[in-house]
């Protein structure tokens, strides 16, 4: 390996905006790589800008009349068309949509490519994670699918088996249909229960399809669940399958709105506790794919409490210089968020808190708890396919 990892940014991502008042606030970009600047990650690892994704790359998951219906509506956005989830609440429609869309995408294949080309370890895209987005309509603030796209793209280098790991409170619903049925791409997603969130998707008995049965893996957590259940889920879920499979690459997407101060969810998950995920998700690519790491970000809509600090950590992992929990956040960082926001930043990173968790398989399963009924409902449907015990 030529660097250890890559941070994967271009300014001009910040135009992915779908104007005021939308959750999806590009401040959230400009403030987690202030943020990273701040501690000086920078100096850490190389940062690369990666070409926009062209009509070929894009081809891979998406179809050509969905492309064709984002340019015109990129162009004009009086042109979208509500066939393909263009102009809708979540997705309304701005000039240079396309060109904002792709640049994101192209920053994870570019990423992805540099990882399995051996030019570094890791790559860290967290504008990317737009994991809602379908081969023919957007969906659910995601326009282009760039976590699919660079999976695609491995396959198409030569890669025979992707693990795709998704701990976004929205299921990862995108990426499992572009590969529903491949059994060389393992998608994982652990998310609040469909009954209670957006896209309702993701039950435990989506586990793929008839040529690639036990490929999709879906745990579907109860509104509520905190540290200690989200990190129970996780480790008695994740771990074992990603071995069973053997990746040559790991993907994982760090959506931050698990937080406990994400208004548009109902989990109740510590910046402590993503922070931990991250550093099992940095150990699994060590473990079991020769180190080989894509690591996106996804949703996140607490835009200065949360998402600049979560995927500061993320980076600052993946760049092999972590950052302790306790340390203060910059104070000129802090007057940056005012300025920008108006709201008063935290003053250090973390929320305090200290997760433990009991492991499933050594702490035993109660079956009056909805957690524990959650995880295995998904081993029983996915762990003997891969040869496990459920």
């Amino acid at each position: 390996m030529s660097g250890r990892a890559q941070l994967m940014w271009d300014e001009q991502v910040t135009s992915y905006d779908f104007g005021p008042g939308h959750p999806m606030d590009p401040v959230r970009l400009s403030l987690t790589r202030s943020l990273v600047s701040e501690f000086g990650l920078d100096r850490e690892l190389a940062v690369v800008a990666a070409p926009a994704a062209g009509d070929s790359t894009l081809g891979l998951v998406h179809r050509a009349d969905y492309v064709a219906a984002v340019r015109r509506a990129s162009v004009d956005p009086k042109r979208a068309e509500l066939d393909y989830g263009l102009g809708t609440a979540d997705n309304p429609a701005f000039e240079g949509m396309h060109e904002a869309s792709a640049l994101i995408a192209g920053q994870s294949v570019g990423g992805a490519e540099a990882v399995w080309r051996g030019e570094t370890e890791h790559a860290v895209n967290f504008a990317g994670g737009l994991h809602h987005a379908m081969p023919g309509a957007a969906s659910g603030f995601c326009v282009y699918n760039d976590a699919a796209l660079a999976i695609a793209r491995l396959l198409e280098l030569g890669a025979e088996r992707v693990a795709y790991v998704d701990v976004d409170v929205h299921h990862g619903d995108g990426v499992q249909a572009v590969f529903w049925d491949d059994p060389r791409v393992l998608t994982i997603s652990l998310h609040e229960h469909p009954r209670t969130l957006f896209p309702q998707t993701g039950w435990p008995e989506e586990t793929g399809g008839p040529a690639a049965e036990g490929s999709a893996v879906n745990v579907a957590l109860p509104a509520g669940t905190g540290d200690e259940g989200w990190l129970r889920a996780f480790h008695a879920v994740v771990p074992e399958l990603v071995a069973a499979f053997r990746p040559q690459v790991l993907v994982t997407q760090h959506g931050a709105d698990t937080h406990f101060e994400d208004p548009l969810a109902h989990l109740a998950v510590s910046l402590d506790a993503q922070r931990m995920v991250m550093e099992a998700c940095h150990g699994l690519a060590h473990e079991h794919a020769e180190g080989r790491w894509l690591a996106l970000g996804g949703g996140g809509y607490a835009v200065a409490e949360v998402v600049p600090r979560s995927w500061t950590h993320l980076v600052a992992i993946a760049a092999g210089a972590p950052i302790a929990a306790t340390t203060p956040v910059p104070e000129v960082w802090r007057g940056e968020v005012y300025r920008r926001t108006r709201e008063v930043a935290p003053l250090r990173m973390t929320d305090g808190r200290e997760p433990r968790w009991q492991s499933f398989d050594d702490g035993g399963y109660d079956p009056a708890d909805r957690l524990d009924q959650a995880v295995l409902a998904t081993r029983r449907a996915v762990f003997p396919s891969h040869g496990l015990l459920a």
